[in-house]
């Protein structure tokens, strides 16, 4: 065993026997591991409450070669995230990117995905109310593209070729945009002019975040759960993306 001090945020924590947790870190150094926190359910642990999901910190814990639980010895929080729990439009896209960072970041050093999460995390607990629909899809979306899995937007996903301005057939299974040619047919969803140009902002960090009503709200989101489908998650449940593009906290 070696040890190894890394920032780290607390994907997931279930009980294990009377006293323990099993936890999930998604690691700015190593990637995401599964750690055991021994005694962190007794009245005096060392880890206290800590160990919250979502919190972020540093942890320490003795790695085990070729073994996929290793043991923590502390986990110095840093940031509790205690307003992503108090409003449930926040804790479900917050949620979101936990369940994407644990099912499909690599176990390995990934340093742009952490920084998509810890960054993501923090507008979330940060924005205004009005504003977490919007710094949701433009976190979700970071993430998906930090994890490897952008859409193209400029050129056509299949055969590279520039995509001509105006109406965008986007093409799910695909990857993104489709050139004229290579969206004939292919089941597509074809943006307006306007709602391309809102499409490439949610995608870009880097945009000035677009200004959108809620029915092209929900359309986006729409739009960016068929694609985590069928590019991540490839049949596999996903109950927090689920919950978050069901919606069940608005009105019917």
């Amino acid at each position: 065993m070696h040890p190894v001090s890394t920032p780290a945020i607390v994907l997931s924590a279930i009980r294990y026997g009377d006293s323990s947790k099993i936890v999930k870190l998604a690691t700015r150094l190593h990637g995401v591991h599964s750690v055991i926190a021994k005694g962190a359910l007794r009245p005096r642990s060392r880890f206290g409450a800590s160990l919250q999901v979502l919190s972020g910190g540093v942890a320490q814990y003795l790695a085990k070669e070729h073994r996929e639980l290793h043991t923590l010895t502390a986990f110095d929080v840093g940031r509790l995230r205690v307003g992503l729990a108090a409003h449930l439009p926040r804790w479900a896209a917050a949620s979101v990117l936990a369940e994407l960072m644990l099912r499909f970041a690599p176990a390995v050093e990934h340093a742009e995905s952490f920084a998509a999460l810890d960054e993501g995390l923090d507008l979330l607990e940060a924005v205004p109310d009005d504003a977490v629909e919007l710094a949701g899809l433009r976190a979700v979306w970071r993430l998906v593209g930090a994890l490897g899995y952008a859409p193209a937007l400029e050129a056509c996903a299949r055969c590279g070729s520039p995509v001509p301005p105006g109406e965008l057939p986007f093409g799910t299974r695909e990857g993104g945009a489709l050139c004229p040619g290579c969206a004939l047919g292919v089941q597509v969803t074809r943006l307006p002019a306007e709602g391309r140009a809102e499409l490439v902002a949610l995608v870009d960090a880097q945009a000035v975040p677009p200004v959108l009503d809620l029915p092209h709200e929900r359309a986006h989101r729409r739009l960016l759960g068929r694609y985590i489908h069928a590019h991540l998650a490839e049949g596999a449940e996903l109950p927090a993306l689920a919950f978050w593009l069901a919606r069940p906290w608005e009105p019917a």
